[in-house]
């Protein structure tokens, strides 16, 4: 991608290393000037889809004080879109504390109406009718056992109750987890991974959020915490966030991880099917 990259925009970027975690994958890269950025790449993506969706978003939240990175260099390469963005300070939080859980519900806050005058950003597509393109795949529910078609029929049945679309004029992630927040001495120093980003629900990211503890340590009682959260939020929100995540946690363990983690993912998925 780097030497794609040199031969497309005459750029010349330097390997540094690989990103830690992750499922596609991002490297450390050094430009001439030595400063060191974040090279991603997205398959099957257009980079205007890109820029007018998941980095407006990014860059809004940015503009706003929010601590998104800057994009510095986006290009078509073939199927797949490849950017270079800021390398942001800190390290991933793999053990999220109360402390953490209080300051991912004040970044979720700031996200509230920033894309107010934005319009033209897509709306977080949920797919519980339909499939997703690449994720959120129905079938494997259906297929895998009794126990996962069960938690398909009741997120279709979810889905026939509610518009296809997140509504609202926030700014979602939509991948809003510990793995992909950055800290220093405690302190959030940034969100990264704002591939999936548009406009909707600010609240669908706290949902995000509890399936992105699921498998990771918290201190005791950041769990019973966040739940409390997800209680107060009306049944129109919850419940078609819970839906979308379900199915796609689940699917995703059915195509790539042991039997052993789909259970793991059919026990949090089931905890709100009513």
């Amino acid at each position: 991608m780097i030497d794609a990259l040199h031969r497309q925009t005459g750029v010349r970027l330097t390997l540094d290393g690989p990103c830690p975690g992750g499922q596609v994958g991002a490297a450390y890269v050094r430009w001439p000037d030595e400063h060191r950025s974040v090279l991603k790449w997205r398959p099957h993506s257009q980079a205007e889809g890109m820029r007018a969706g998941p980095l407006a978003v990014a860059e809004a939240l940015r503009l706003a004080g929010y601590p998104a990175p800057a994009t510095e260099l986006v290009a078509q390469i073939g199927h797949a879109v490849v950017m270079v963005q800021e390398l942001l300070p800190g390290t991933k939080i793999d053990h999220l504390d109360h402390r953490g859980l209080d300051q991912a519900l004040e970044l979720n806050q700031m996200q509230a109406d920033q894309l107010a005058d934005r319009p033209d950003i897509p709306t977080v597509a949920l797919h519980l009718r339909q499939d997703g393109s690449g994720y959120c795949l129905h079938g494997p529910l259906r297929q895998h056992d009794r126990r996962s078609a069960a938690l398909e029929r009741w997120i279709a049945a979810v889905g026939s109750d509610c518009p296809p679309e997140s509504a609202g004029q926030d700014a979602v992630h939509a991948d809003f987890q510990p793995g992909n927040m950055l800290t220093t001495d405690g302190s959030v120093t940034g969100v990264v991974d704002w591939d999936g980003a548009a406009r909707g629900d600010r609240r669908f990211d706290l949902v995000t959020l509890r399936f992105g503890i699921h498998a990771e340590e918290t201190d005791p009682g950041v769990t019973q915490r966040l739940d409390a959260v997800l209680d107060s939020l009306p049944e129109d929100v919850l419940r078609p966030a819970w839906a979308h995540m379900s199915l796609r946690m689940v699917d995703w363990a059915i195509r790539h991880f042991t039997p052993a983690e789909v259970e793991h993912w059919l026990d949090l998925a089931e905890q709100r099917v009513s």
